[in-house]
């Protein structure tokens, strides 16, 4: 008779460790619980490098920014119960960017005793929470199915989601038998975009009769635009129909270099870029969701026909009433329009006109406020302008979010691509895994941090994570000693503002004690003879950063504005 090969048995966890390497998973972020322990260790002996945080907030939105930063699906584990509600925060924010992320959390055993003893210190309707914040939720029935019903998540994931697994104790514990082979393989390798949908041919008709008809256009493109690579096609329309080009935060230097850039639009605009868009006669909206912030609250566009270009039908008119709607893929529908409009002729780009192109060519925004230094702190503006010139060109700017975000005009990156925000979910405490994942995913470029003192505090902790994990980081610490946006909420309402003011600790040594170069900047001075080692950074950076908290952010004037009209 013929041998007979023995039957292969081990445990859930571990063959869940090998899938995931089998996937192309070659990071995992996280923070280990008993209840995901044994998952952990599996996935580092498979030879996956697992990044541990010192905060479950964290360890997800390093995920979430190593999905944005390169393209790939990512993972983070951490464990059930207060851990998932400690991450709470971060998995919601996540389920909001549109990046590919798959969270596994631990689970109570699937298999209770109906008599055991207790309580369960750490009970928690996981599946219910996290289907609320709007995350599905995928769970095995036993272990036979544990491996399949993971492959299945990673790849709902993968379409461009957040997703959790739910793993029960049990079941990662149990014995399973197997010959080797995998469910369906899901590739971690970048996320191929769906196929592209071109516009029908009556909206780009109607989108074309009134872009022709302007003599002021002016082209907004948001990240949609730039996830499409639409850019080249926009800069021929703008010189084809007369428009200026401009962005969304988001979409933030996609046009960088171009003579008819304007810039962000909305609460992150500079002056030139509020008169020039109060000018247009007609707005095309490429791939830009068109929320507060690039309305300014609904005053940043002129009363002007609106034309809005998304591949998604529903995104059209969600925040704002567009005139004309063309459903489709960003690049494709503006190649149709280029298609469709006649060129015309100079005299009529009234945008195109020699005093426009001078003043394009004569802003210098560093001009574009009156600096409000002090003895002892700086005016942020200055602070930004200055750094921009003095870090690396090619760069990442990751932010957390506050008052200080007013910084954002003032600081250049290579595009889009390189720049990432987390207010998605109107937070702070983010900014630092935000900072982690880009680092992580992208270690020859220099990863920067912009942070306020009050986010910074809620995850100092992680200064340890950037020298342990050796990553690329410059950290500034935007340092008001307040909460900022909630001082300047105050003020604008005429309400005491002293439970927002803190006392002036200098943070330099702390980080210095962790490895890091650090100096605390009081002065435009004291930073520029950090110059050399900024230009090129060999090692953690720490620059805590006394800003005059009196400079408010000007989304916070408009915030108690359309507070006042409600």
């Amino acid at each position: 008779m013929d041998a007979v090969a023995p039957t292969r048995t081990l445990p859930v966890y571990e063959a869940l460790a090998q899938d995931l390497k089998a996937m192309g998973v070659d990071t995992v972020f996280g923070l280990m619980s008993d209840d995901t322990a044994h998952l952990g260790v599996s996935i580092d002996s498979a030879g996956i490098k697992f990044l541990g945080a010192r905060h479950e907030n964290i360890a997800i939105a390093m995920a979430d920014s190593y999905a944005a930063a390169s393209g790939r699906l990512a993972v983070g584990l951490v464990g059930r119960g207060p851990a998932l509600a400690n991450g709470l925060h971060g998995a919601t924010f996540a389920s909001r960017t549109g990046n590919p992320l798959l969270l596994i959390y631990g689970e109570a055993p699937s298999k209770g005793a109906r008599n055991g003893l207790g309580p369960d210190y750490k009970g928690f309707d996981q599946a219910g929470v996290l289907k609320a914040a709007g995350i599905r939720v995928f769970t095995p029935t036993g272990p036979e199915d544990a491996r399949r019903t993971m492959a299945d998540a990673a790849a709902a994931a993968r379409a461009g989601a957040t997703v959790a697994l739910l793993l029960p104790v049990d079941i990662q514990l149990a014995e399973i038998a197997t010959d080797g082979d995998l469910p369906a393989a899901v590739d971690a390798a970048p996320v191929p975009r769906p196929e592209p949908q071109a516009a029908r041919s009556q909206a780009i008709a109607a989108a074309a009769a009134l872009i022709s008809a302007a003599s002021r256009p002016m082209i907004l493109a948001g990240y949609g635009a730039h996830k499409a690579g639409a850019r080249e096609a926009l800069i021929q329309l703008a010189e084809k129909t007369g428009a200026l080009l401009a962005t969304t935060a988001k979409g933030k230097d996609m046009f960088r270099g171009h003579r008819l850039n304007l810039g962000v639009i909305g609460s992150f605009s500079h002056s030139l870029a509020r008169r020039m868009a109060s000018e247009a006669d007609c707005v095309l909206a490429v791939g830009a969701g068109l929320n507060v912030l690039t309305m300014s609250f609904g005053e940043s566009l002129p009363a002007a026909p609106l034309i809005q270009v998304d591949a998604v039908r529903a995104h059209i008119g969600r925040w704002m009433t567009a005139d004309v709607a063309v459903v489709g893929d960003a690049k494709l529908a503006t190649e149709q329009l280029l298609d469709a409009v006649a060129p015309k002729p100079e005299a009529e780009k009234l945008f195109h006109g020699p005093d426009v192109l001078a003043a394009l060519d004569a802003f210098d925004i560093a001009q574009d406020f009156e600096p409000a230094d002090t003895a002892r702190t700086v005016d942020p503006r200055s602070l930004a302008v200055r750094l921009s010139a003095m870090l690396p060109d090619r760069r990442n700017m990751t932010y957390d979010a506050g008052n200080f975000l007013g910084v954002v005009p003032f600081f250049e990156t290579p595009g889009p691509a390189h720049f990432k925000m987390t207010n998605d979910f109107a937070s702070i405490g983010l900014g630092f895994g935000a900072a982690l994942g880009f680092a992580r995913a992208r270690p020859d470029e220099t990863t920067v941090l912009v942070i306020g003192d009050g986010g910074f505090l809620m995850t100092m902790g992680e200064l340890e994570t950037v020298v342990r994990e050796d990553l690329p980081m410059v950290i500034v610490l935007m340092n008001d000693c307040a909460y900022g946006a909630e001082l300047h909420f105050l003020r604008l309402r005429q309400l005491p503002v002293q439970k927002s003011i803190f006392p002036d600790v200098d943070f330099a040594p702390i980080a210095a004690a962790l490895g890091y170069e650090a100096h605390t900047i009081r002065t435009l001075d004291e930073l520029e003879a950090l110059r050399p080692i900024l230009a090129n950074p060999e090692g953690p950076i720490f620059l805590d950063c006394k800003i005059n908290a009196d400079v408010a952010a000007p989304f916070m004037s408009e915030i108690a504005a359309a507070d006042a009209k409600r």
